[in-house]
């Protein structure tokens, strides 16, 4: 009897690496659009919004569970959403794609200290040794940051805390998960969070409204194109092959938001940027394994 895993099917791992690729968009967009950092945000969700909710009337048209506490685990996890994405997208305009990129996928690092505090779930010894790889990283990767311009530093702290707030909305929704289908979880709580950054994000923007109709059409393809594809192509890949398999997989991200940036925005790295980039990923990549 064999013991290797399953060979991961070529249409589900394709899945999950266009997912990547097209989550990796989402800060180029941001520094593309004509809108300030937190009304890209809700932009990002209130155009998202109709699209998922055609995609669960279409795909599921029974009535959302009852179970009780399933829409304040929704209502909280767009709080978390909202959060997440206003606090990133700041970060974006501070520091560069790629560390933003990187620091937000943290997220793990603080699901695993967020299950252990309050699901009392057990911490293993290589979560710990991951947690030390992946603080040397980020010690090294925002090290050319510190003593240097403070708006970088800062958007740094930005992006750790929006990994901060994903990592929480990951919780909620995979506490809310075993009665409430994905594409409804998606669904309400990018609602949800639409809602809850509007009235923020109308008093902080210096520009809420896209100044044109290219500015319309960046947002537009932030809510289509990170948002609903991607997060669908991931939901689909994750559902076909194993969760290691495809946890490696995603730590492409980074790497497609920083040739993105070289790309588009001309955005250069140096050699202690992609040292402690590498030492993040491994970092990162033992946590999903030790969780």
């Amino acid at each position: 009897m064999s013991l290797s895993p399953p060979a991961a099917s070529p249409l589900a791992l394709a899945a999950l690496i266009l997912g990547a690729a097209a989550i990796a968009l989402a800060p180029i967009l941001v520094r593309l659009s004509d809108t300030s950092p937190t009304a890209s945000a809700f932009w990002r969700m209130a155009l998202a919004a109709p699209v998922l909710w055609a995609w669960v009337f279409a795909s599921e048209p029974e009535r959302l569970s009852r179970r009780p506490g399933s829409w304040q685990l929704l209502g909280l996890a767009g709080l978390f959403f909202a959060a997440d994405l206003g606090v990133w997208h700041y970060s974006i305009m501070f520091t560069s794609v790629a560390n933003a990129t990187l620091e937000l996928n943290f997220a793990p690092i603080f699901v695993t200290i967020g299950a252990w505090l309050l699901f009392r779930q057990r911490v293993k010894p290589l979560f710990l040794a991951a947690l030390a790889v992946t603080l040397t990283g980020a010690a090294v990767l925002i090290g050319p940051n510190v003593g240097g311009s403070g708006q970088a530093l800062l958007g740094d702290g930005l992006g750790v805390l929006a990994g901060l707030f994903y990592g929480c909305y990951m919780l909620a929704i995979k506490s809310a998960s075993t009665t409430v289908s994905t594409a409804r979880i998606v669904a309400v709580s990018t609602t949800a969070g639409a809602i809850m950054l509007a009235p923020y994000a109308w008093l902080t923007a210096a520009q809420f409204f896209p100044q044109s109709p290219e500015g319309w059409l960046i947002v537009a393809a932030m809510a289509l194109i990170p948002h609903v594809l991607g997060q669908s192509l991931i939901a689909y890949g994750f559902m076909q092959l194993p969760a290691s398999f495809s946890s490696l997989s995603l730590l492409t991200q980074p790497i497609f938001a920083a040739f993105y940036a070289w790309l588009l925005l001309n955005e250069i790295l140096g050699m202690q940027h992609f040292l402690g980039g590498a030492i993040v990923l491994a970092g990162i990549y033992l946590a999903k394994r030790a969780s």
